[in-house]
């Protein structure tokens, strides 16, 4: 599903989902700086399921927009499941939606704070107050910085999917507790 047809594809099987259970969800990215959000929008009829989102590239934006505890980032920096869990449960509070995701992580070309280069980590939120992380592709997600920003965003379409047809058990790839009540 990594090419553009299967990404779009995967956005108008979440929109359905959405539809067909009445939610709404909204996104809080950082590596990907609105593509998630520019997916679901593709989907004509997205705007009955769409809250919107929160671009959160600078960490500072993480606390002031998403509402992420300074000590989260503190403790275990922006790339990790903890930061995750936090951008998505501010988007979907900030937002007002059902659901809310998040995406962060390294693009690349570089490292980050000792983080390698398709370390991603996906932030959900559950409409029941339940939030976890998963790490994207089991550790690393591989390719240049686009590639690794569209498989970020498959791979958050996917969870979400999953978590809305499932109820809001992780689908796995290395969910995180994040000491919050999350799975």
């Amino acid at each position: 599903m990594g090419d553009g047809t299967g990404v779009r594809g995967l956005a108008a099987e979440v929109v359905g989902a959405l539809r067909e259970e009445g939610m709404t969800v909204a996104f809080c990215e950082s590596l990907t700086a609105g593509l998630a959000a520019a997916a679901v929008a593709g989907v004509p009829g997205a705007s009955s399921v769409l809250r919107g989102g929160l671009v959160t590239y600078a960490t500072d934006l993480k606390t002031t927009l998403a509402g992420v505890d300074g000590r989260v980032i503190a403790e275990h920096g922006v790339i990790s499941g903890h930061c995750a869990t936090a951008m998505a449960g501010g988007a979907r509070d900030t937002c007002l939606a059902d659901w809310g995701v998040a995406l962060t992580g390294v693009a690349g070309p570089d490292p980050q704070d000792g983080h390698p280069v398709g370390e991603v980590w996906i932030g959900i939120a559950a409409p029941t107050g339940d939030r976890w992380a998963v790490r994207a592709g089991g550790g690393r997600l591989v390719g240049d910085r686009d590639a690794i920003r569209s498989r970020a965003v498959v791979v958050a379409l996917e969870e979400l999917l999953a978590a809305v047809r499932g109820g809001t058990l992780p689908r796995g790839g290395g969910p995180e507790n994040t000491g919050d009540g999350a799975h």
